[in-house]
């Protein structure tokens, strides 16, 4: 898809992430981040994160507009297992834009990172999540028991899909 890139987030990205994350029709993706102070923060951690190799964060562009975020958090024990996760802008929403930022970052995590396995969890109902996940040719695992908190720190199952080389 033409016009698509990601680029590592910045602080910039702030106003725009925490527009998109407190969407009332964006239920499935949880972060404690309730005030453009607490996004900017966040964001600011991300060079250290990357250091770290903790984890790496994306911003999704469409005609250099941000529309969304991603990243993947690298599994602390097993260093070669990343898992990935995304947010798109509701005005965005089934055009095809997260299955083709979800190749972007998975070609970082495989090429890039030097990952063997990329992860996907998702609540159940999430549909739309599940779709882009076997659009990019992940395989469903199974099924984790309470193992996503929500706003409220009640604990939800996901599907695990994964993809591995």
């Amino acid at each position: 898809m033409k016009n698509l890139k990601i680029r590592y987030q910045m602080v910039k990205d702030a106003a725009d992430f925490l527009r998109i994350l407190k969407n009332p029709n964006f239920i499935y993706f949880f972060v404690n981040v309730d005030t453009l102070a607490d996004e900017k923060a966040a964001l600011k951690k991300n060079s250290e994160r990357r250091k770290n190799n903790e984890s790496w964060n994306y911003t999704f562009l469409y005609n250099d507009k941000v529309v969304g975020g991603g990243g993947v958090r690298i599994n602390r024990t097993r260093p070669y297992i990343g898992e990935l996760g995304y947010f798109l802008d509701e005005k965005y929403w089934g055009r095809g834009l997260t299955t083709a930022f979800v190749k972007l970052m998975e070609q970082e995590g495989f090429n890039k990172l030097g990952l063997s396995r990329i992860e996907i969890l998702m609540r159940p109902e999430n549909k739309a999540s599940e779709k882009v996940a076997i659009k990019n040719g992940y395989k469903k695992e199974g099924r984790l028991k309470k193992v996503i908190k929500d706003r409220e720190g009640r604990l939800h199952d996901a599907f695990i899909y994964a993809k591995v080389l």
